[in-house]
């Protein structure tokens, strides 16, 4: 039996990041006027349901500054993906530095209530020379 605050990462579960686009026409702040957004799957190939509870990002900067922003849920949901299905989303992150690299988790819950983990493979984020 294992242990209930023992967190697990099933083989089947699976991050993908689609697409990473500047949106320099997006609004954003003076102190962080480089605005990208992602496109994210979250993959379940494993035999039961899986719950999103919540992630946890990490993001470095050119400059070697690091953000860290956990939170509930994925873009305002607990999405419940089935086996054999997908959780597709979009979010947007903004910078104040040429570039960055995002990674990080998506925590959740099986089916047996197991905390589950699946991990967000590094993505770079670079502001075009103009």
């Amino acid at each position: 039996m294992s242990n209930p605050s023992e967190i697990i990462e099933p083989p089947g579960l699976r991050v993908t990041v689609d697409r990473v686009v500047h949106a320099p026409h997006l609004p954003a702040p003076p102190d962080r006027p480089h605005s990208f957004v992602y496109f994210i799957s979250i993959h379940n190939d494993t035999d039961g349901p899986v719950t999103i509870k919540g992630r946890k990002w990490v993001v470095k900067n050119d400059r070697g500054e690091i953000t860290a922003v956990e939170g509930d849920g994925v873009v305002g949901e607990f999405p419940t993906i089935a086996p054999g299905e997908k959780f597709s989303y979009n979010s947007r992150h903004i910078l104040d530095s040429g570039w960055a690299i995002a990674e990080g988790s998506y925590l959740g819950v099986d089916a047996q209530n197991r905390k589950v983990l699946t991990r967000i493979p590094p993505f770079k984020m670079v502001v075009p020379a103009e």
